[in-house]
């Protein structure tokens, strides 16, 4: 056995005590690229992803259900990559589940089967970004449990709600019957949303609140109308920009806002949307239908430049176009 001399035993014992106040980082782990062409080795990488690294798939199929619980930094996101071709399939249950993960990086990968897409659970700071998810039996993606400042970008989502329960929303933020999920400021740009999707294209619910919808392509082929799903956005948080988006086949309306809890729904800023209501047989037909306008304690801005075809009218009567 080596013996340790007390030189550097004194040193060692004065690194730590440094690194104990805080005068002396620890040596921080490289990043690392993980390739992965195997469910197995998948799930290991998930595990035990550290931050920086960056998760590299095979193209193929990937079956199972995956999970991490593993979090990155603002500075050095844990990154998971692959290109279409690279297909998380789940029998039930969620594809792919980011449980307290904070500050991920999910890009390219396909996403099908299984309950619902990509799950985001008290996962602050993720950006998803051109990926493709579909063939669910609910939601595709859901920033839930104050899920912050997310982002989904440049992604297509299509054939979601097959259960035919009205809960296959694309984009679901937040959670309903209460207040407690803050899932503030989630940013849903850039997307084509339907067709075939069973809910709103993005349903964002009360208690979350400063999020943007914008430059999004909404086809509402397929809404089913159960729990009153019958337009492309539903607006229930607070503060919210819907812009620069583009919609068409809708049952009914364009764009909705309603209050499920008091003092909320309320702030919705619209502008630069085009809307096409051709062919929608619902009782309302409006670009907008404002179900909570009130101009003292709940103001919805609709702007000049958001047009409409077909339909009835660009938002319901008594609301201000300015």
């Amino acid at each position: 056995m080596r013996k340790t001399t007390p030189l550097l035993t004194s040193v060692a014992t004065a690194a730590a005590a440094l690194i104990t106040v805080g005068l002396l980082a620890p040596q921080a782990s490289a990043a690392t690229t993980i390739d992965v062409s195997t469910a197995a080795q998948l799930k290991s990488a998930l595990t035990n992803a550290n931050p920086g690294d960056t998760i590299r798939l095979a193209d193929g199929t990937y079956s199972g259900n995956f999970k991490t619980t593993r979090a990155g930094t603002s500075g050095s996101p844990i990154t998971l990559t692959g290109s279409a071709k690279a297909v998380l399939t789940a029998g039930g249950g969620y594809g792919l589940h980011l449980n307290g993960a904070s500050y991920w990086r999910v890009k390219g990968i396909t996403v099908t089967g299984g309950q619902k897409g990509i799950m985001l659970d008290s996962a602050v700071g993720v950006v998803i970004d051109g990926v493709t998810v579909h063939g669910l039996d609910m939601e595709g993606v859901h920033f839930r449990k104050s899920s912050r400042d997310g982002v989904i970008k440049n992604s297509r989502i299509y054939d979601t709600g097959r259960d035919d329960s009205g809960m296959g929303e694309g984009v679901y933020v937040g959670s309903a019957g209460g207040l407690s999920d803050k899932s503030d400021r989630v940013q849903i740009l850039d997307n084509v949303i339907g067709p075939n999707v069973g809910g709103e294209a993005v349903d964002l619910k009360e208690g979350t609140r400063g999020g943007r919808v914008a430059g999004n392509s909404f086809d509402g082929k397929g809404l089913t109308g159960n729990n009153y799903d019958d337009s492309w956005v539903d607006v229930k948080g607070n503060d919210y920009v819907i812009e620069n988006n583009t919609g068409k086949n809708t049952t009914n309306n364009g764009y909705e806002t309603h209050t499920q809890q008091s003092g909320w729904g309320c702030g919705t800023v619209f502008r630069g949307n085009k809307s096409d209501l051709n062919g929608a047989t619902g009782q309302g037909r409006y670009a907008f239908n404002i179900t909570n306008y009130n101009a003292s304690s709940c103001k919805v801005s609709i702007d000049r430049s958001n047009t409409v075809t077909g339909g009835r009218a660009l938002a319901n009567p008594g609301i201000p176009i300015g």
